[in-house]
């Protein structure tokens, strides 16, 4: 590692809301996505947090370390350029894929969550991490369905996945909120079964109710079903750091900076603003 994972609350780092990030007085991290970070070097928004010791966290969303094709070294080679530009203490990245027989998705999706699974995710896991400058954090998405020959449930999937490659947890507790409203479960009983000693840090966003089901947007407030989960998983064990993450249809400063205000309270970490 560069230095100390990140710690306290975070946000998404994003050119459209740079200069709002840049006034938060108490920023102690941010993410951003890495390939939106050029090989040269990070935006000068960025640049200037990590001039103020800021730390910032790449997040890959392009390896499709959930394919049956081995990843691409190219972007593994992105994603290991950008944390060294941006002196990284980790990456993180999802477990799910985004192309299969030259065709690109455009989105993340789920894996069934079968030993078949499994063993794709590690191959391509350990592929990343031989490649990889820092460790790995791997985050679970938020899925509208399941495939119909899951032979494992969340937890065990998870899990099986981290001990067999030693990364460390990327909760997204929007995510667990949208799964278990979309699945009708109990997101109470993923938490209670998962290993939350391992999470690195924790994403916290918005969504919204459509169709019958709950859409994790990230461009809606954060709903406070979520940010009651917040207080569910740090009084079961309290992740170091927590993030929101927007990606669009920014409200007023305002209404972002009450949004992380309500994060830290829901979490016990210091305001940072």
């Amino acid at each position: 590692m560069t230095g100390p994972g990140p710690t306290g609350v975070g946000i998404g780092w994003r050119p459209e809301i740079a200069g709002f990030v840049a006034e938060l007085p108490g920023l102690r991290f941010v993410e951003v996505v890495a390939e939106a970070v050029a090989p040269h070097g990070p935006p000068p928004g960025l640049a200037t947090l990590i001039e103020r010791g800021v730390t910032v966290v790449p997040h890959g969303v392009k390896l499709s370390l959930g394919g049956a094709e081995p990843v691409d070294p190219a972007r593994v080679a992105h994603l290991a350029r950008v944390a060294e530009l941006v002196g990284a203490p980790l990456v993180s990245e999802h477990i799910a894929f985004v192309r299969a027989g030259g065709l690109e998705a455009g989105h993340l999706l789920p894996l069934p969550r079968s030993r078949e699974a499994v063993a794709a995710v590690v191959a391509n896991v350990r592929r990343a991490q031989a490649d990889l400058p820092v460790p790995l954090a791997l985050e679970p998405i938020a899925a509208l369905f399941d495939w119909p020959d899951d032979e494992l449930d969340e937890a065990d999937f998870l899990t099986e996945i981290l001990d067999a490659t030693g990364a460390t947890l990327l909760l997204d507790v929007a995510n667990v909120h949208a799964n278990a409203r979309n699945r009708g479960a109990d997101p109470l009983a993923l938490l209670d079964r998962l290993p939350l000693d391992r999470v690195a840090y924790v994403h916290v966003a918005g969504g919204a109710e459509q169709g019958g089901f709950y859409h994790d947007t990230h461009t809606d407030p954060v709903p406070p079903a979520v940010l009651d989960l917040i207080g569910e998983l740090c009084a079961r064990h309290r992740p170091p750091a927590l993030l929101l993450e927007r990606d669009g249809r920014w409200p007023p400063a305002p209404a972002l900076r009450a949004e992380l205000d309500a994060i830290a309270a829901a979490s016990g970490h210091p305001a940072v603003t």
